[in-house]
């Protein structure tokens, strides 16, 4: 007997999302270990809301619809909002009411703006490792470490003259005036940009087109690629040489020494004299294109030297997830502070997506 396609409204509504959602779902076990992280987290939560005045947003609900824009590429707060109405999944993963409505997006950005003040990113980071059945999975004694650019969200056509002097001549096109740098000189020193200051203009190599980025470090384990830290610093040069001894720092202080792969540009005499003194082995990427190298045959002759870099190049898998996934090759945000805190919550990110799979199969 044919069905047919009459549409009855009920008055009341007995939904349970939880079941709803199949059991074997991939986001369900990366939402035990949100639950567990975001408990962790109470304290720091109550330090950056004050006792009185209007009730914000649930934290935990900021938390959980930024994992989910992570996880799922959503470009934008508005669409985040939209899919928020209408996915049942999502509703379910953020702990929103079948009946409930969903936020405005720029209420939601507003609340946002609040967790961003605070370390959250870093802590949530270090929390989701922090399990006993998650440290398990951890090496302890072989890192690799590497930086990526992140594209500031600011035109060249910001980077202006300090002082206020100079700069191409504006024929009244307002905000679209058309501009030739071609033969201008221009450097960080001298110049900065109107639209985030804190965005350097750096370019790759010669010949390659100079931009306004940042510069995003990750600390990598190697025994199965999850990162253990994530920073960012201003785009220059030095910065993957200068932030790698502080980020392997924390992980120093025993009696045995540990390991931490690298590729070429940090081969210099600075960097693996901090390292050793650290009693940290160095297995950096020998750079001999016209130079010597800081790594002799006291390194290289040992197999580890071979498989720290095989298994460096592992960092460019959770890069790629960062910028790509998490869309933070061109971030929308503006200011070091809040481009890092989406930096490193981006990197936690890509660690859950990660960690149920590894789990399983530890078990």
């Amino acid at each position: 007997m044919r069905g047919g396609n009459a549409r009855t409204g009920q008055l009341f509504s007995y939904v349970d999302l939880e079941d709803r959602v199949r059991k074997n779902h991939s986001l369900r076990a990366i939402r035990q270990i949100v639950n567990d992280t975001l408990v962790s987290l109470e304290r720091e939560f109550a330090g950056l809301y004050s006792s009185i005045g209007r009730p914000s947003i649930a934290p935990d609900q900021l938390l959980r619809s930024m994992l989910l824009q992570a996880f799922h590429s959503s470009r934008s707060k508005r669409l985040l909002m939209e899919r928020l109405e209408y996915d049942l999944v999502f509703s379910w993963f953020v702990e929103i009411g079948f009946d409930d409505p969903a936020r405005n997006h720029s209420v939601f950005s507003k609340n946002r703006d609040w967790l961003l003040k605070g370390d959250i990113a870093a802590r949530v980071l270090s929390t989701t490792l922090s399990p006993p059945k998650v440290k398990r999975l951890l090496s302890t004694d072989h890192f690799s470490v590497d930086g990526t650019l992140i594209e500031a969200w600011a035109s060249i056509k910001s980077f202006k003259p300090r002082n206020g002097s100079g700069g191409p001549p504006s024929d009244g096109g307002g905000r679209y005036v058309e501009a030739d740098f071609h033969g201008e000189r221009r450097s960080n020193e001298a110049h900065a940009s109107t639209a985030d200051p804190d965005a350097k203009l750096y370019r790759t190599g010669r010949g390659k087109e100079a931009k306004m980025c940042f510069m995003g470090h990750g600390l990598m384990e190697n025994r199965h690629g999850l990162l253990v830290d994530a920073r960012l610093t201003e785009a220059s040069g030095y910065a993957e040489r200068v932030t790698s001894p502080h980020m392997i720092g924390p992980f120093t202080g025993r009696t045995e020494a540990i390991t931490l792969g690298a590729d070429r540009a940090y081969d210099t005499k600075d960097v693996v004299k901090d390292l050793r003194s650290m009693k940290v082995n160095p297995h950096v990427a020998q750079n001999v294109n016209g130079r010597r190298s800081a790594i002799d045959g006291r390194t290289t002759c040992h197999p580890g030297y071979g498989v720290s870099l095989r298994m460096g190049k592992r960092i460019a898998e959770a890069f790629g997830g960062i910028k790509t996934v998490a869309e933070q090759d061109k971030t929308k945000l503006r200011g070091r502070g809040r481009v890092g805190w989406a930096f490193t919550f981006a990197a936690a990110s890509y660690n859950l997506v990660r960690l149920p799979k590894l789990m399983t199969d530890a078990s």
